[in-house]
């Protein structure tokens, strides 16, 4: 069964062609879950305002927040496993490091809105005495791969420099602003969406002790190894741009970000992730250049 807002028409391809039993609008999820619940054994509640750029408060409390406390209460309710997903944008600027602790959720300091609103949900699902059977919140951090053309500015860096370099040739990264860190020497921790996939269905199948769980590679790579493996994929000479990063996101911009995957190794998880180089050549030359989808 898939959810979503199905009248978005340029999302379509992502699910025409995948096989599902029903597809319900997300504004009637919860009306068909009250007559349909026994037929669900877990629910992966993914979706969400994922734009860091939005400034709209009553829109990401809406989807980030109230609709994901419904989808919670509906899983504690009719006791149906639950994964979803928060973000590494919780952890701000890294003050109080990269751990997945329940501890340090309450003193986070994310640097934009949707942060906030994602701390926000990970707070109230740690004071509630009502939980699912099995419960996972999932930080992502740098996820990319193949169907997200639809996400436009959110969308990878590898999916832009890709389109850059065949429109002219040359990708842009983002000046660094901050003296500790060369031009295009940021750091993030990259994870291939591949292994995001393996991670929920691991989750799911072994239902380990519930919790908040990162999930990167726990190996930070800078910017300058995505586009320099971007170009070997293509089988393109390097030519790399810098420009200022925009105003707009400039003081809420985080240099580096890297997983502390501990927990997740203790609960068993034992598959190494994807290097960079290897889940950057395999989007590009199985799915961006034949333009097509997972």
């Amino acid at each position: 069964m898939g959810v979503d807002d199905f009248s978005v028409e340029e999302k379509l391809k992502n699910t025409i062609t995948k096989p599902h039993l029903e597809k319900i609008s997300r504004k009637h999820l919860f009306s068909w879950l009250d007559t349909h619940n026994e037929n669900v054994e877990y629910m992966l509640h993914i979706g969400a305002r994922t734009d860091t750029t939005e400034k709209n408060w009553e829109l990401l409390e809406e989807l980030n927040l109230i609709y994901s406390r419904q989808v919670w209460e509906k899983c504690a309710l009719y006791k149906i496993p639950l994964i979803y997903a928060s973000s590494a944008a919780t952890y701000g600027l890294g003050e109080q490091g990269y751990k997945d602790s329940h501890a340090i959720v309450e003193q986070l300091k994310p640097l934009n809105l949707y942060g906030i609103s994602k701390n926000d949900f990970d707070k109230w699902t740690l004071k509630q005495n009502e939980k699912p059977p099995f419960w996972a919140g999932l930080k992502f951090f740098n996820v990319y791969g193949p169907n997200e053309y639809h996400k436009k500015r959110m969308a990878s860096v590898i999916f832009h420099a890709y389109n850059q370099i065949n429109e002219n040739g040359k990708v842009k990264l983002f000046r660094s602003h901050n003296p500790n860190y060369k031009d295009g020497e940021q750091l993030r921790d990259f994870i291939y969406v591949k292994d995001v996939i393996n991670v929920i269905v691991f989750l799911m199948q072994q239902q380990p002790q519930s919790g908040i769980y990162n999930l990167g590679t726990g190996k930070a790579r800078s910017f300058l190894d995505l586009a320099k493996a971007t170009f070997k994929a293509m089988n393109k000479t390097e030519n790399i741009e810098f420009v200022d990063t925009p105003m707009d996101i400039r003081d809420k911009y985080q240099y580096f970000t890297q997983a502390d995957m501990e927990k997740l190794s203790h609960a068993g998880y034992t598959t190494p992730f994807i290097a960079l180089e290897d889940g950057v050549n395999d989007y590009i030359a199985n799915y961006l250049i034949k333009n097509t989808n997972y």
